[in-house]
């Protein structure tokens, strides 16, 4: 059974019980001098007796006294302060660890099908919010029970009796405030979600700025933007409507069971059971013991937030991890490029099948083209050899060994993958194509980005090779940062080589330059290639046509166009006149 959220957010704390126990004893320390100052009060006012009659030096010398206690209060409230602080932070930080090295361990499937903003905001805004309630929680939790328990201590030494009158009222207020707080959290857990939801919305819409502007989607997206914030704006209210009813609530209790003690109190002074000091002593302990409930109350709603976001980040922190590599896995430092798909079958989900039985051959060296039209299953291949995703049934082989028998890290390591999509971190030009490989030296990568033809323009860069990039590579053209990319696998010089439409994005001029570029890195280098532009494929060793998750032709480009057969007909839909293109895929 799940444990509690608060439970598990307080068992991060464990490594910093030392500043709990610290946090609790300055606690234990400020609250009994503060619950000390009444008394001193109640005696300086008995001494004053009549119009007269004033006891001025015991009157000073409880000021003295009074001064010292506040003071020394004071220091200890600090270190309490300063000791709850270092504990949430801390947790925070820890749990803002854990999430992120989750994040590392859940299989790529999780990522892909969790809007990323949505991510992004439980590890943000959600651990903000359970920091703010630690926070509250810590410190009213700490002064809160000793208060009450204090004040309960002297009001009983005190006055047996109206201490009672206290003690009966007291639950009244502590249902009051439970009965509120119940009918808040589904609330406080509908507004956490829709906040993930709009910061998902916002991260979508501003990564797509230009597909948005180039549609001219800005009033549609601000529609569905305002929305998601008018929805998030009335759980906002009604979350806080209805949590801000219970500190009123609380407070006319309490209101109630000062007034019951004033009043017998003001009977037991008229009796001669009381003195007027006392009083005044008792009514400051009756404000006191109410007061932790007032501010327990005030506090629900950081701590009803704090639970409904510890709730989603827990969730994401109990998501099953990739399968963990077998103890006795194969740690791979070198192989030949050997690789064997054996009637290998895998979808994305059980009610759409995607590959099945697909067998492959590829000897070392050879290089593996793989087309087809959008949706066949070409991009899933590559996810399946880089074990980005696990295969169904079947079997994949590297060098004769089961790539399950081998750790992801080092088979992961057998490739140099340059994709269709590009990314760049912020940081130098440098330190972008050394990713692979960050011990390299400055001739390594100049050398690599030669390799690739990017040395060119990278000198015109202002810095050079120091040329900060922004995040995502902004600064840079699309073809730039294609470029980068493969100078990345240029420098690491990989076993074996994936290129998922790796010159989509670089003009024809250039292409040809990286294409050789290509050759001479592929040279005895096992290489599977994704192409669209069929143009760039002719010289593979073996180039396999994919449809609708099968191997439909394989063969050498001129074999397959003497054929006649699916491939033809793709190649000529590219390379003849739109009509004869027409026929063609008429035919086909």
């Amino acid at each position: 059974m799940k444990q509690n959220a608060i439970v598990r957010i307080l068992q991060f704390t464990k490594p910093y019980t030392k500043y709990l126990a610290a946090a609790l004893i300055s606690a234990v320390i400020s609250v009994s001098l503060t619950l000390y100052a009444p008394v001193l009060i109640g005696g300086a006012i008995d001494k004053i007796v009549d119009a007269g009659m004033v006891d001025f030096a015991g009157i000073l010398r409880i000021l003295v006294i009074f001064a010292v206690v506040v003071l020394v209060s004071a220091l200890f409230q600090w270190l309490m302060t300063l000791c709850t602080n270092v504990i949430t932070y801390s947790t925070v930080k820890d749990l803002r660890k854990a999430v992120f090295a989750k994040l590392e361990q859940v299989p790529l499937s999780y990522i892909d099908r969790n809007a990323h903003g949505d991510l992004i905001s439980r590890m943000v805004n959600d651990i903000d919010q359970i920091s703010d309630g630690l926070i509250q929680g810590f410190s009213q939790l700490f002064t809160g029970i000793v208060t009450i328990v204090g004040t309960l201590g002297f009001m009983l030494s005190i006055n047996v009796k109206i201490t009672l009158v206290v003690v009966l009222l007291t639950p009244v207020s502590l249902f009051v405030a439970s009965f509120i707080a119940k009918h808040t959290f589904d609330e406080f857990r509908k507004q956490s979600m829709i906040r993930g939801e709009l910061g998902g919305y916002i991260e979508e819409m501003i990564g797509n700025q230009k597909v948005v502007k180039a549609f001219g989607y800005e009033q549609r997206s601000q529609e569905s933007f305002e929305e998601i914030n008018a929805r998030l704006y009335a759980t906002g209210v009604n979350a806080q409507f209805y949590s801000s009813t219970t500190n009123p609530s609380t407070r006319f209790v309490n209101g109630l069971v000062y007034a019951a003690v004033g009043l017998s109190g003001a009977l037991a002074a008229i009796g001669g059971r009381l003195s007027v000091g006392q009083l005044s002593c008792f009514l400051t302990y009756a404000n006191q013991y109410t007061k932790p409930f007032n501010e327990i109350s005030g506090v629900v709603t950081e701590l009803q937030t704090a639970t409904a976001s510890a709730r989603r980040v827990f969730a994401m922190l109990d998501e099953p991890v990739e399968t963990p590599d077998a103890p006795d896995a194969l740690v791979m430092t070198h192989c030949d490029g050997n690789v064997h798909l054996d009637d290998v079958s895998f979808s994305y989900s059980p009610d759409r099948k995607l590959i099945e039985h697909l067998s492959l051959d590829a000897k070392s060296g050879q290089r593996i083209a793989i087309v087809g039209p959008t949706g066949c299953g070409k991009t899933t291949i590559i996810n399946l050899l880089m074990r980005f995703y696990d295969i169904n049934s079947g079997s994949i082989k590297v060098d004769g060994v089961e790539t399950r028998a081998i750790t992801r890290g080092s088979l992961r390591a057998m490739y140099g993958m340059v994709l269709q999509e590009t990314w760049m971190f912020s940081g130098t030009i440098r330190d972008n194509i050394a990713y692979g490989k960050p011990d390299a030296m400055l001739d390594e990568v100049i050398a690599a980005a030669k390799s690739a033809h990017a040395h060119g323009f990278i000198k015109r860069l202002p810095q050079g090779y120091d040329t900060m990039i922004s995040e995502g590579g902004g600064n840079l053209s699309q073809g730039q940062k294609q470029l980068l990319c493969i100078a990345r696998i240029m420098l690491t010089k990989p076993p074996m080589l994936i290129l998922d439409e790796a010159t989509s994005s670089i003009d024809t001029r250039t292409e040809v330059r990286i294409q050789k570029a290509f050759t001479d890195m592929m040279e005895g280098r096992t290489s599977f290639i994704v192409a669209h532009r069929l143009s760039t494929i002719r010289e593979a060793d073996c180039i396999l046509v994919m449809r609708d998750g099968h191997i439909v032709e394989q063969g050498t480009h001129d074999k397959l166009l003497q054929n006649g057969g699916f491939y033809a007909t793709l190649y000529n839909s590219q390379f003849v006149p739109s009509e004869e293109s027409e026929d063609t895929t008429d035919k086909a």
